[in-house]
């Protein structure tokens, strides 16, 4: 699917993992400062996509005070299989903090990215591809940025991938 038509502030349906990864990566690139992500388990093939690592390496690179925020409900597939995310992450710790969901509020079944409380890409079911993403839905972000505000400092540092070296 070509988005390069879609204009600012239209959503847009997602319905494939291909769709997904170009959306994420599309989300990514909106970010001036910050991107949250709330996963179950890193999204193999989207959140370690060479793309997306390079927009997040690029902002967290070109931005002091950038900052990448990763709120993972089950980590043990990255933590056995490895993730290149992690890894990068691990070389920029001081930008990029990944946390272990507390197992009281693992019981989110939805999945996203935000960046700058201005654009998302959203699934509703995170076993699922199908979700939707806008460029521009402020209010909507804040939304999901607030939950995630509340997740975050209700959780740890996940030190599992500090341990493993991963």
């Amino acid at each position: 699917m070509d988005y390069e038509d879609e204009s600012r502030g239209k959503r847009w349906v997602i319905s494939t993992r291909d769709e997904m990864r170009e959306a994420v990566v599309r989300v990514a690139r909106e970010a001036k400062r910050k991107v949250s992500i709330f996963t179950h388990d890193l999204e193999p093939g989207i959140y370690d996509d060479p793309d997306f690592l390079e927009v997040i390496k690029r902002l967290v690179l070109s931005q002091t005070y950038s900052r990448i925020r990763v709120l993972i409900a089950d980590p043990t597939r990255a933590i056995k299989n490895g993730n290149n995310f992690v890894h990068l992450g691990r070389r920029l710790n001081t930008y990029i903090e990944f946390r272990h969901v507390r197992e009281d509020l693992r019981t989110h079944a939805e999945s996203f990215c935000i960046a700058d409380q201005k654009a998302l890409v959203y699934r509703l079911q995170a076993e699922r591809w199908e979700g939707i993403a806008d460029l521009d839905e402020p209010a909507v972000a804040k939304l999901y940025s607030r939950m995630f505000d509340e997740i975050w400092t209700a959780s740890e540092v996940e030190m599992e991938f500090r341990q493993l070296g991963i």
